[in-house]
């Protein structure tokens, strides 16, 4: 199969990685012709183009790994193989997947998808493709897509090694997405953005500090992009978790011991249950 994947940083870089060796002829399009290059040198993709006209009317699957506000104008500015699938990784959804469907051609398919995997870095540099092993995968299902896609794709994810795909709309998916990965980044930005920097932080932190500020290293354009396109759900779940951290605060002003404890144990119990 011709794979053709478009924007070689971190998440297409890691897709074309994860893809060596499977036996698939993979090429390349990226607007940084170093990053191309050595894309190529080492081996991940035949060739690399800065604009891929030629190789995408060729290509069997393309996946599209560019900003959001980038994607439609990759779909618009193209004409894909009759047949081919074309997907993306986009981290929202509902703004823009009824206009893709309605540009494209009808001998095209498109199956909107999401890695649930990725790093803090951007670049090339930094794709690997072990961030897909065990990661989770959602795939989106439109009313225009056939099932055959959709199965294609899920069977075509799990070689890359992704443990779970998880099949939902376009709405549904922005709502947990909200929850699951932007309020997150919300919250670490706003951990670390509240230091008030009295001692030299880095000297007394430990794993837990470590850990939920990992991802507080953000890329400002991608993510500034994503919170505003999934705005509303993003609010609903920064509400929500506001909501509980008042009752911490609750809790402390009260000196009521029996509500600190119940919360403990609540979030304790919620946390194994992640892992089952």
């Amino acid at each position: 199969m011709i794979i053709t994947v478009v924007g070689l940083g971190v998440v297409g870089g890691s897709f074309v990685k994860a893809l060596k060796g499977l036996g698939h002829q993979v090429y390349g399009i990226d607007i940084d012709e170093k990053t191309l290059q050595k894309a190529k040198d080492e081996g991940y993709i035949i060739e690399g183009y800065q604009d891929g006209k030629e190789i995408i009317l060729q290509t069997d699957l393309t996946i599209i790994c560019l900003y959001p506000s980038l994607v439609l104008d990759f779909i618009k500015n193209n004409k894909f193989k009759k047949g081919s699938i074309i997907t993306d990784a986009v981290g929202v959804k509902s703004y823009f997947l009824q206009e893709a469907m309605n540009v494209i051609d009808p001998d095209v398919e498109f199956v909107s998808g999401h890695p649930m995997a990725g790093r803090e870095k951007r670049g090339f540099e930094y794709a690997s493709k072990e961030v897909f092993k065990n990661a989770n995968y959602i795939l989106i299902e439109h009313p225009a897509n056939n099932k055959e896609s959709i199965v294609f794709m899920e069977k075509f994810v799990g070689t890359l090694g992704f443990k779970s795909v998880k099949i939902m709309s376009p709405q549904a998916h922005d709502e947990i997405i909200s929850f699951t990965s932007q309020l997150p980044h919300a919250i670490a930005v706003a951990l670390i953005n509240s230091d008030n920097e009295k001692y030299d932080t880095g000297k007394y932190i430990g794993d837990s500090y470590r850990d939920l500020t990992r991802i507080a290293n953000i890329n400002e354009d991608l993510w500034s992009e994503l919170f505003f396109r999934n705005s509303e759900n993003l609010l609903n779940s920064i509400v929500t978790f506001e909501a509980q951290l008042a009752l911490i605060k609750k809790a402390l002003l009260e000196n009521d011991e029996q509500l600190l404890k119940k919360l403990f144990i609540e979030s304790s119990y919620r946390r194994e249950k992640l892992e089952k």
